[in-house]
């Protein structure tokens, strides 16, 4: 069995959206007070305190208006990561906060308590119908397992259901023939085995100005110093803030959605370097910006999953292996500097140093996988 999940637009009346941010508030309040008594109780007795929701509703009854099923995986959630911290495999679990924290809560499917309505409605918890944008069919044999609302700093609700699907194994036929090679690019997000760019798009940068004008309006409001209490104005202006920043997000993936789709959908093979993306954005380099405003990181996940669901190959290649450096006509190795752009061998080989390197990570790529089924 597999799992998949689909994420809706979700448009709640006025008291849904009431109840809705009143479990946030609720679920951030379970945890924050679970996660005190777990910290008291260690450092008296140097074991384990389990905690339940259930133990907090009498002191504080607001709790029994919301779901009880969101509080419950809160505690499960706090209870992973607790373990995980003394396993070593995690961080100490942190406090929540009201303005840091991210809005969302999950609860699950028991009896039908969650469904989708006429492809117009999601049926949730507490909640009843609530209003949904259903852009896309669920197939037959998938099931409800749990459902995750959440709101974005713009203010938008989102709800995304996670279903479980029996995932039939299928023998891969591989067509080797039918491969690209991808190589990282800061000004293009990347560049092909047949010597295509993927982007040029740099959206932050694009909506620079917008932004810093909002921003600077936002500075000059009453609230914006700290300690000072946020006037409407100040809040109404952050509000814009966030959607501008909002919608140079939902820029950038919608491009790397159709990208990563057309690659998906073209091509059998896809061999790529496995690249850190975030000491790649670190100052050393000099275009951290960049680096950031590409969503290299998030365009190899989308590939991944894309190239699964189809049956293909996403390979990757390790990340010192010297693809800049070898040269794709004779193997001789040249060591280059980030600076120099073109790649000139002694054989006589002279091409832009992206295409060669992405040359060489397809025919490495294509040896691992080789390997792999051999």
């Amino acid at each position: 069995m597999s799992n998949k999940a689909y994420k809706f637009r979700i448009y709640p009346n006025k008291e849904q959206k009431i109840l809705i941010i009143k479990t946030f508030g609720c679920c951030r309040k379970v945890w924050n007070l679970m996660l005190t008594d777990k910290i008291s109780y260690y450092a008296q007795n140097k074991t384990m305190l389990t905690t339940t929701p259930a133990m907090y509703k009498k002191d504080y009854p607001f709790l029994k208006e919301v779901d009880s099923l969101a509080l419950a995986n809160v505690q499960i959630n706090l209870q992973t990561a607790y373990k995980n911290f003394f396993r070593k495999t995690g961080k100490f679990p942190k406090y929540k906060s009201k303005r840091r924290s991210r809005k969302t809560y999950t609860t699950n499917n028991q009896n039908g308590t969650i469904s989708i309505i006429d492809g117009r409605y999601i049926k949730l918890p507490k909640l009843k119908s609530v209003k949904a944008k259903i852009h896309r069919s669920v197939p037959e044999g998938y099931v409800i397992k749990s459902a995750t609302i959440s709101q974005d700093s713009d203010g938008k609700f989102y709800c995304s259901v996670l279903f479980e699907y029996e995932n039939k194994i299928t023998q891969k036929t591989i067509n080797t023939s039918n491969a690209i090679g991808l190589d990282y690019k800061s000004d293009g997000l990347y560049m092909d085995s047949n010597g295509n760019i993927g982007s040029n798009h740099k959206y932050y940068r694009e909506s620079h100005r917008k932004l810093a004008k909002a921003q600077r309006k936002l500075s000059r409001k009453v609230g914006s110093r700290k300690g000072e209490t946020k006037s409407k104005n100040y809040i109404k202006q952050q509000l814009k803030v966030s959607k501008i920043h909002k919608h140079i997000a939902n820029q950038r993936l919608d491009n790397l959605h159709k990208l990563s789709t057309e690659i998906a959908n073209r091509y059998d093979v896809v061999c790529v370097e496995t690249l850190n993306m975030r000491s790649m954005s670190n100052k050393g380099f000099g275009n951290g910006k960049a680096t950031l405003d590409n969503g290299y990181g998030m365009f190899l996940n989308m590939l991944e999953y894309k190239l699964s669901d189809r049956d293909k190959y996403l390979i990757k290649v390790d990340k010192w292996y010297p693809s800049s450096q070898i040269c794709n006509c004779c193997g001789s190795i040249k060591k280059l500097s980030l600076s120099e752009r073109t790649y000139k061998c002694d054989c006589g080989y002279i091409c832009d140093r992206d295409y060669n390197a992405a040359k060489n990570i397809l025919s490495e790529g294509l040896r691992l996988l080789k390997e792999d089924v051999t």
